[in-house]
């Protein structure tokens, strides 16, 4: 009887850290497939080469616009947040690159994430910025350019096509080497 009751706890104790190790190895590939799908990039994201998406987001100013409105033109998509502190120190390069590329046919857009109309305003006269911005509230220009961190620019041929994609802070000298490439695309 006693050797039954010793095989009974040792049946026990075999059980639970078979249980254990069931249930840990459930955890990992559970949590693993979870944030692999949280994370998983859009398949259509655009990369170097290919075309953006035409994307119809509001502007600051209330109007609606897309990304086709900028037809013919080079553009500079920088994704952004007021929270973001590179985001608030490369905003003065963003204008100034603004103002000298404009004339050339270059467009510098802000896409702002998910955040209301009122804040983005308010924080554009804080910071004296004047280029066109763009409400992605819904995240949706976010998602279709897979655009995680912050700040994330796209700088775009007029044909369309992605020339470069720089994650981080932009510096004037940075802009202008990646603005004098899509405008040299352009001729």
């Amino acid at each position: 009887m006693k050797q039954v009751i010793e095989r009974a706890l040792v049946m026990g104790k075999r059980n639970k850290i078979v249980q254990i190790i069931i249930l840990s190895v459930i955890l990992v590939v559970g949590g693993y497939a979870i944030g692999t799908a949280l994370l998983k990039p859009s398949n259509t994201a655009p990369v170097v080469g290919s075309t953006i998406p035409d994307i119809a987001l509001q502007m600051a100013d209330g109007e609606v616009k897309s990304f086709n409105d900028f037809e013919g033109k080079a553009l500079v998509l920088n994704f952004w947040g007021t929270w973001c502190e590179p985001c608030e120190r490369e905003m003065p390069a963003l204008q100034q690159a603004w103002e000298k590329w404009k004339p050339e046919g270059v467009e510098v857009i802000g896409i702002n994430i998910g955040e209301d109309k009122l804040v983005v305003q308010n924080y554009m006269k804080k910071v004296n910025v004047h280029f066109p911005m763009m409400l992605d509230l819904k995240f949706k220009a976010r998602d279709a350019f897979n655009a995680r961190g912050l700040p994330a620019t796209f700088f775009v041929k007029p044909d369309r096509t992605v020339q470069a994609i720089h994650v981080g802070e932009l510096t004037t000298e940075m802009l202008d080497n990646y603005i004098q490439q899509i405008v040299n695309a352009k001729r």
